[in-house]
């Protein structure tokens, strides 16, 4: 499927799991296959990103067994060791920054590639500290893209290393370095990103304290081998907030998505959309979150970075945004120029596709709403092989008249079954 036809639907009813979360699904398998013995992971994600993942932790000594819903991954006893052949990350700029962390400590040598839009992204932000800690990373221009040539080693020593930008991946690309570095490693984020890596490593016996500063944390870890565990995956925040954003602006909707990842980091777009007006229901009994979301009137807000420090949630919030009523401002979302597209002009784009005037000042975006009376018309899109602008206008055309998307077939890379799923509510 390299393009896509969306249709309005009357109206949505239903309840659904989303995948399981990408950077739940990363980590798992690298930390299993980092582990000395077995471990099981449950709801693993079945998108192409984290299949790259799977499939270059098996080239660096890993076995992957799979039975029923349950990947078990075996870590060898010796640990990883360099492979022969390239490391294909594929679209995942994931894989290749935790993966960057993950080889600096193996040594040999490894070469990363990707496709075209990965081929893109700047890695320079992963090579800095690493390069501090004694491991030898080269790429193409300035900004370091791939392919990356890394030169593994053993001889890894601790850093204190404070993230110039708000990145969950930079900060795990160091940790992963860390743990088979000579001394203590800290890592300094200024805005709190999500901390998955860290919890994932202290539960895997590996010593990590997290204090909290400010806005942002200081975190430091110990070396150590991570001990073979049974992983659970919850649902993915940011794969559910299409749905939450389509069951706002959709006409007739009342749309329920259960036990997804409930850290603060994650769900910072539920009270976006709270604050804009969403008829929403939010429980969080355990370590999981389920939201249920109803047709909705909304209104204009002030959207800042550190609310939502992946910025993976903007372009939905834009349609959000386009949907509701005033001019809606999001604040320090320049990160988005460096995804799997420049998702900071294709928000843009979007806005404007949707029959909004929205514009950017710097890093801030402005989009000023139609409001919920006005449907919006008949559009078409190319996604730019960005998987989250094929579901941000999937949302937009389901809710409005129906869109045509260009190469939509990237929703592979996260999220097989999604249209699957938003016809199954209609």
């Amino acid at each position: 499927m390299s393009n896509a036809t969306v249709e309005h639907f009357a109206t949505l009813r239903g309840t659904l799991r989303v995948p399981g979360d990408k950077s739940t699904s990363h980590r798992a398998l690298m930390v299993s296959a980092l582990a000395d013995g077995e471990s099981t992971i449950r709801g693993l994600s079945s998108g192409l990103d984290v299949t790259a993942t799977s499939q270059i932790m098996e080239q660096l000594g890993a076995t992957r067994d799979d039975r029923d819903d349950v990947v078990t991954i075996i870590g060898p006893t010796k640990g990883l060791h360099a492979s022969d052949d390239a490391l294909d990350c594929g679209n995942s700029g994931t894989t290749m920054r935790l993966l960057a962390g993950v080889v600096s400590g193996v040594p040999g040598e490894h070469q990363l590639v990707g496709d075209a839009s990965l081929s893109q992204r700047p890695m320079d932000r992963v090579a800095e500290p690493l390069t501090l800690m004694g491991s030898h990373v080269e790429g193409r221009g300035a900004r370091l893209s791939a392919p990356l040539r890394i030169r593994g080693t053993a001889a890894l020593h601790g850093i204190d290393y404070a993230v110039p930008m708000s990145s969950a991946q930079v900060k795990s690309a160091v940790l992963f370095a860390a743990l088979g570095a000579e001394g203590p490693t800290t890592v300094v984020e200024h805005v709190r990103t999500r901390p998955t890596t860290e919890e994932m490593f202290s539960r895997a016996g590996v010593s990590v304290a997290s204090v909290e500063s400010g806005e942002g944390r200081r975190i430091t870890i110990h070396p150590g081998r991570p001990l073979a565990r049974n992983w659970l995956v919850p649902g993915d925040p940011s794969q559910a907030a299409f749905f939450a954003v389509l069951g706002c602006i959709h006409p007739d909707a009342d749309i329920e998505v259960l036990d997804i990842d409930s850290a603060p980091e994650r769900i910072g777009f539920l009270s976006v959309l709270r604050r804009m007006g969403a008829t929403m229901t939010v429980r969080s009994p355990d370590s999981m979150t389920s939201f249920r979301v109803r047709s909705s009137q909304l209104n204009a807000a002030e959207v800042y970075a550190s609310e939502i420090p992946s910025v993976d949630e903007v372009p939905v919030l834009v349609v959000a945004a386009a949907a509701a009523e005033g001019l809606s401002r999001f604040r320090d979302v320049g990160e988005l120029r460096v995804k799997e597209s420049d998702r900071f002009q294709a928000s843009l784009a979007l806005a404007t596709k949707l029959g909004c005037r929205a514009w950017s000042e710097g890093d801030d975006l402005f989009v000023e709403g139609l409001g919920s009376a006005t449907r919006f018309a008949h559009f078409e899109l190319d996604a730019a092989l960005d998987h989250r602008l094929v579901m941000a206008s999937a949302v937009a055309g389901c809710a409005g008249a129906g869109c045509s998307i260009g190469a939509a077939h990237t929703v592979a890379s996260s999220y097989p079954r999604f249209f699957d799923d938003v016809e199954r509510l209609a």
